[in-house]
């Protein structure tokens, strides 16, 4: 086998970008992560620096801290999450300069094989400017579900570099389809190499599989709905909690499980405003395979975003055998067929979503059906193994092309 040196520019916390370079690190290459967060890392890698962007070494995790990191209350959990994501859009371009001369720094002494950036901001910006006089090194990007829909257009600075990031990358990976054409307004050359895979690298299916519910002191018949996604600026979860009261009003034996959420301020004021803290609970920001035995002790998973690519939490969900209720978009539609494997809702509607709810909790046999069409679905498209060795043949493939880089 080959052995490579990569360099990887990503948000070291991310559960997403270790799926993906834990792969690399264990089969043998020489793996050095430039993080864009202070992390304490699990994995052996080569090097590890810490390069802030966007004011990264001021901000606590939006969902709270792991790996180490204090849990404590930050004063930013009472800037509502929409206005930190604006402010960041804004404020953040202007650290990009000085990040991006410590960046090339570390890739003039490191000297990779390749550059891969997870994700357009801030790292995939960092990246390209980092990299603006070294047309000879290939640089990779990652594109995530909302770096075109949300941010790109953001700001006038937001979509200059977003374009200038599309304009240096030399090959793209995308989670969706979508993205791919996308790229392609956003200033990426059609011709250059394009690969839709997971973002995380797919599921690891010995982790996330169906098997027994877990048992709790619940009643036999209670369904338990999850929404993975915590407090996120594309996540509207004033649809969510706004749809609570409308589903148990039909079905009181319905609870809900919201990750991420325990202690901030938002949610909680949610539950008090609508006047259901028993029918809710918060939960903590959970470890990433703490998740499994969440997914298969629910019986739906909700995703009310408005701006996605492939939610990498509904794929695990689906591979667990829970039942995808989620924001009707164009990058959800290439996994789910609605009334078959899953169902769409108007992100912007909480009666939409209450209905979704209600027909999936009153439906046994359409949830027990799409679980076994799921799994089978996630498991050849989605499987951790086979995804990361199509990234490994990508990644040689630009490599095997790098002359025509120079």
């Amino acid at each position: 086998m080959i052995s490579m040196r990569l360099l990887f520019v990503a948000d070291g916390r991310s559960p997403i970008a270790l799926n993906w370079i834990e792969y690399f690190v264990q089969t043998g290459h020489e793996v050095h992560l430039v993080s864009t967060f202070n992390f304490a890392p699990d994995l052996a890698f080569a090097s590890l620096h810490i390069v802030p962007v966007a004011f990264s070494s001021f901000r606590s995790r939006e969902m709270g801290e792991i790996r180490g990191i204090s849990s404590k209350r930050s004063l930013l959990r009472l800037i509502p999450v929409g206005l930190r994501t604006s402010i960041r859009q804004w404020l953040g371009p202007i650290t990009l300069q000085g990040a991006s001369r410590r960046l090339a720094k570390i890739i003039r002494d490191i000297q990779p094989d390749l550059v891969h950036a997870m994700r357009i901001p801030y790292e995939g910006m960092t990246a390209a400017l980092a990299l603006e006089d070294q047309r000879g090194l290939p640089l990779i990007i990652s594109v995530w579900g909302n770096d075109f829909t949300l941010h790109a257009a953001s700001t006038a600075r937001m979509g200059r570099l977003t374009h200038q990031a599309m304009s240096r990358a030399d090959a793209l990976h995308t989670d969706c389809q979508r993205d791919a054409r996308l790229a392609i307004q956003w200033g990426y050359d059609p011709e250059k190499p394009v690969r839709v895979l997971p973002g995380s690298g797919g599921v690891k299916l010995d982790v996330f599989s169906p098997g027994d519910r877990a048992q709790d002191s619940l009643p036999d018949d209670t369904l338990m709905v999850t929404n993975p996604r915590g407090l996120r600026a594309y996540v509207r979860n004033d649809t969510f909690f706004k749809a609570i009261p409308l589903a148990i009003r039909e079905n009181p034996r319905i609870r809900f499980l919201c990750t991420a959420m325990q202690a901030e301020p938002e949610a909680e004021r949610w539950l008090k405003v609508l006047e259901i803290e028993n029918w809710v609970t918060l939960l903590p920001l959970l470890q990433h395979a703490d998740m499994a035995p969440l997914f298969r002790r629910s019986q739906i998973i909700v995703s009310p975003s408005e701006h996605d690519g492939t939610p990498n939490t509904l794929l695990e969900a689906m591979a667990c055998g829970c039942f995808p209720v989620a924001g009707d978009l164009e990058s959800i539609r290439e996994w789910i067929v609605p009334g078959v494997n899953g169902l769409l809702f108007n992100p912007s509607d909480p009666a939409d979503l209450a209905q979704a709810i209600l027909v999936a909790s009153n439906q046994p046999d359409l949830r027990k059906a799409a679980q076994e069409y799921n799994t089978r679905l996630v498991a050849n498209k989605a499987e951790y193994r086979q995804v990361l060795d199509q990234a490994l043949s990508f990644y040689l493939e630009v490599l095997a092309s790098r002359p025509a880089y120079g």
